[in-house]
């Protein structure tokens, strides 16, 4: 299962967040710095209406979605790639994650302290970024070093350094790694560093209700320095995503509409962050149980199947495979396959997103 990492400085609304994010997690969402400092981990259900509409056609007994992990990271401070405040915990915890949830304070509270007693999402967005690049830097610079003289006679430790020159000056120029471009040669040797500023990020702006709807000038500043980096950015309300939790789906929906929204930005993040972690969802689905399971993009029949059972992959013989469009409309599997919509797939089919699918094995 991948990982996403929930990050920002102290008191921007990250363990709130999290909390929401899974409902019943047990983060101290207490108004003071590093009241997070065990990684608090939930896992949590990718939401998909897609499910319902399957288990109905099919009379499932069970719905099974697809998950992601997330973790719930102390927060950091300038310095922290010196040590300072809970620096190098949140550093090696961060380095475990697949993608980064980056959680912007984008609201004014006089009651919640900013650590550095003013609101300014560009300067925090900085101070996390320019952490999080000196930790690389310091990083790569030390491999520099050993490759440097393997360079002498290796071709492999050439490849290797140049690209390293090019990351280190990309950071020196404060920009993350991930606005480089590496060949796949390259991006073997260099993925064994974990790279910080080389993961995937999401900004996750926590506003007040009000602003959940439109977003305010905050929120822009954020877009701005998100746009070159090729990020996502999210608006959220920790706060609203907290108080949906105690509430009933009329009720919920009623609160939302309130706010000028149909659904709280939660879903928007989550499903964010899958499609950030380039993943996409297939299918199965019978009288047992309607599931969704979670793939890399272009992966083939056979490896979708290893998902399910390692058993699966090694004696793929075909996979029965129609497109959930064309399954709900035909309003079952009999009807599809009358219609000539479900297709026998061989080991070069790459699957696609909504597949559902029937696996033939044998071993």
């Amino acid at each position: 299962m991948l990982r996403a990492g929930i990050v920002g400085l102290p008191n921007v609304g990250k363990s709130t967040l999290f909390n929401a994010v899974v409902a019943n997690a047990k983060a101290q969402a207490a108004n003071f710095p590093f009241c997070t400092i065990e990684p608090n981990v939930g896992v949590v259900a990718v939401p998909d209406e897609r499910l319902q509409v399957l288990a109905e056609i099919s009379k499932s007994a069970e719905i099974v979605p697809a998950r992601v992990e997330f973790v719930d990271i102390a927060g950091l401070v300038a310095g922290a790639s010196q040590g300072e405040g809970l620096g190098n915990q949140f550093l090696a915890n961060i380095r475990e994650v697949d993608a980064i949830v980056h959680v912007v304070r984008c609201f004014e509270n006089d009651d919640i302290i900013h650590v550095s007693g003013s609101v300014d999402p560009a300067r925090d967005v900085e101070v996390i970024n320019l952490e999080l690049g000196l930790a690389d830097l310091g990083q790569i610079d030390r491999r520099i070093e050993r490759v440097r003289k393997l360079a002498k006679t290796s071709k492999d430790a050439q490849i290797e350094l140049a690209a390293l020159e090019r990351l280190s000056e990309t950071l020196n120029e404060g920009k993350p790694a991930r606005q480089v471009s590496l060949s796949e040669e390259e991006e073997v040797f260099v993925k064994p560093l974990g790279l910080l500023t080389r993961k995937p990020v999401i900004y996750a702006c926590n506003v007040n209700e009000d602003d959940l709807a439109t977003g305010n000038d905050k929120v822009e500043q954020v877009r701005a320095i998100a746009a070159p980096e090729n990020a996502q950015v999210v608006v959220v309300s920790a706060q609203v995503e907290s108080e949906l939790i105690e509430l009933s789906p009329e009720e919920r929906a009623d609160f939302l509409e309130s706010l000028g929204v149909e659904e709280g930005g939660l879903k928007s993040l989550i499903r964010a962050t899958f499609k950030l972690l380039g993943l996409q969802t297939y299918f199965t689905t019978g009288p047992k149980e309607t599931r969704a399971w979670t793939i890399k993009m272009g992966m083939s029949a056979p490896q979708a199947a290893g998902v399910i059972h390692t058993d699966f992959e090694r004696g793929f013989i075909r996979a029965e495979t129609v497109a959930y469009k064309d399954l709900v409309e035909s309003g079952s599997m009999t009807a599809a396959k009358e219609k000539g919509l479900v297709r026998s797939e061989g080991k070069d089919y790459v699957v696609n997103e909504g597949d559902v699918m029937l696996f033939r094995f044998n071993v």
